[in-house]
């Protein structure tokens, strides 16, 4: 089966000269109901598809979306995980890209340069993640890098994330009203969740005694899920494109906007298994089944589920168990441990504190005292076309948190980076509430998670060896977690919370980190079939970056 899946991504693959391949894909978006917990919502669905379908590439591809909006909103798609190499321009966040307006269709252009691993896409407009959207996005290998594991049988994606009966359109009307969500009805797995009358169909299909990869993503809104399979381990091979110290796992937590692959071999009794995911840090627990099917197998799963854990403890602690596998290649023949990160001079150290905030009696999320409004002119271009001045202020927030926010301003948030800086970014947490954070446009080494206040003397307790390098972390209440970064992407970056409720109320910033040179070896120029809006439309455009 993986053969034929290989013959069908090279069928629809051009080879164009001097260059890496192309792939070409063609999005329809549209609405549809859609029922992950048995209430038809007003769902939005790609081709026809809810979750979306899977991006299928392998590292260097050129990828390129043409994305037809019929919806009656304004669209925009993110590719979570994604570096863009050089390419803010189509990152897929409304601080570097106009959104696609309705009946109008736009060709996302990137390059899935010198990575591997599991990803996916959402989009970022408004609510509309509540709504579906999302989907996978795998980065293979090329045949020449070789993988620390046996070829599997075959592969499947499964979006885990929780789900809210009430429509997107709502949601949007109790957060913009300043209230909060509230907690989500229940978790899908690929939209679905079992009854358990033994008359559902199987998520997937494995054959007794092969091994097969699973791509997991959590594309919901808020809530961390923990998955599981009935009588089977997950050995732990790959997270946010990294490959990792392969563990053995009874269960394992994803949070918010994390990915992670996981192999799970088919050494049972052939019959119906059930793969569980549940809700974490709740104070009701929400849990989800989908059945697992051996080939010619015979029985339903049995009855008992395997037990959740408890508690966010246990979570930190597993946290501490994944590790950068030191000696495989990741999408160059290089082995990972070969960049010694744990040797570079911090240039530069920022906290970033999150905070619940009302403003005019509405609920609001801020960054350091400040909540991001989105301008109407996506910052990248009011960057590139010179009249960032008129759109926003730079370093508008401090490198470290205030002591006490006696008010919280409304206005973009961006940081100016120095270019090639190597900077210690450390998300403080003082709240109750877990977070999760992402980060556009670079892999960080996640060096630390630790309970209470940070201060400079935590770094003897960093792990400078063997941190996975990658594109999420949690932040656990009362807690901070710290990540190192290399800012050698030029362009306008986006670090966002990934608890969306959080993001749409303010929970967002941008680095911007330009190159001196203005030289394509840094940064790509924008594409004439870049759309513009705001206060740049109708400007000249500004001469090209030479080589």
């Amino acid at each position: 089966m993986l053969i034929s899946m290989l013959c069908l991504w090279a069928a629809s693959t051009l080879l164009v000269e001097a260059g890496d391949p192309i792939i070409t894909f063609e999005w329809k978006v549209t609405y549809g109901d859609v029922a992950p917990l048995g209430v038809p919502v007003k769902g939005i669905l790609i081709n026809g598809e809810f979750p979306g379908p899977n991006i299928n590439s392998t590292t260097n591809n050129n990828v390129e979306v043409n994305v037809f909006n019929n919806l009656e909103e304004p669209l925009l798609f993110t590719w979570q995980g994604i570096q863009n190499r050089k390419n803010s321009w189509q990152d897929g966040v409304l601080g570097s890209m106009c959104p696609i307006p309705p009946g109008k269709n736009f060709t996302y252009h990137f390059q899935v340069k010198d990575q591997i691993g599991s990803y996916m896409y959402y989009p970022v407009t408004d609510m509309h993640r509540a709504a579906g959207g999302f989907g996978g996005l795998r980065i293979h290998s090329r045949p020449l890098i070789p993988v620390p594991y046996d070829p599997p049988a075959d592969e499947f994606t499964v979006m885990v994330g929780d789900w809210f009966n009430k429509g997107y359109t709502s949601l949007k009307k109790i957060l913009d009203k300043g209230r909060n969500l509230g907690r989500a009805d229940g978790i899908h797995i690929n939209g679905k969740n079992v009854k358990g009358d033994g008359k559902d169909e199987p998520l997937f299909t494995m054959e007794a005694g092969k091994t097969y990869r699973y791509r997991f993503c959590n594309p919901g809104l808020k809530t961390a899920v923990n998955v599981r399979f009935q009588d089977h381990t997950m050995k732990l091979v790959e997270m946010e494109g990294s490959h990792t110290v392969q563990n053995i796992y009874e269960s394992l937590d994803l949070h918010v906007g994390m990915c992670f692959t996981v192999l799970v071999t088919a050494d049972q009794e052939p019959r119906d298994y059930f793969l569980v995911a549940s809700s974490r840090f709740t104070k009701r627990d929400l849990t989800a089944t989908g059945i697992v099917r051996y080939l010619n197998g015979k029985g339903a799963p049995k009855p008992d589920l395997p037990k959740p854990p408890v508690g966010w403890a246990w979570s930190l602690n597993q946290f501490r168990t994944f590790r950068w596998n030191l000696t495989a290649s990741a999408a160059r023949p290089n082995p990972q441990g070969s960049y010694k990160y744990g040797g570079i001079n911090i240039t530069r150290t920022i906290r970033l504190a999150n905070t619940a905030e009302k403003v005019d009696g509405k609920l609001r999320y801020a960054i350091n005292g400040v909540s991001f409004v989105e301008p109407t002119t996506p910052l990248k271009l009011a960057e590139y076309y010179g009249v960032a001045d008129k759109v926003f202020k730079y370093n508008n927030i401090p490198d470290e948190p205030p002591a006490q926010v006696t008010k919280v301003a409304l206005e973009p948030i961006v940081v100016n980076i120095t270019f090639k800086d190597f900077i210690e970014v450390i998300f403080e947490n003082h709240e109750t509430a877990i977070q999760s954070w992402n980060v556009d446009g670079y892999a960080f080494f996640a060096v630390a998670i630790e309970t209470g206040t940070w201060s400079p003397e935590k770094r003897m307790n960093y792990n400078l060896l063997d941190a996975v390098s990658r594109h999420t972390i949690q932040v656990f209440p009362k807690s901070w977690a710290a990540v190192f970064i290399t800012f050698d992407n030029a362009g306008m970056w986006n670090i966002r919370s990934e608890v969306w409720d959080r993001h749409y109320l303010g929970q967002q910033l941008y680095f911007s980190s330009l190159s001196p040179n203005r030289s394509l070896r840094d940064e790509y120029n924008m594409r004439d079939d870049t759309p513009v809006c705001g206060i740049v439309e109708g400007m000249p455009k500004p001469p090209p970056f030479s080589s």
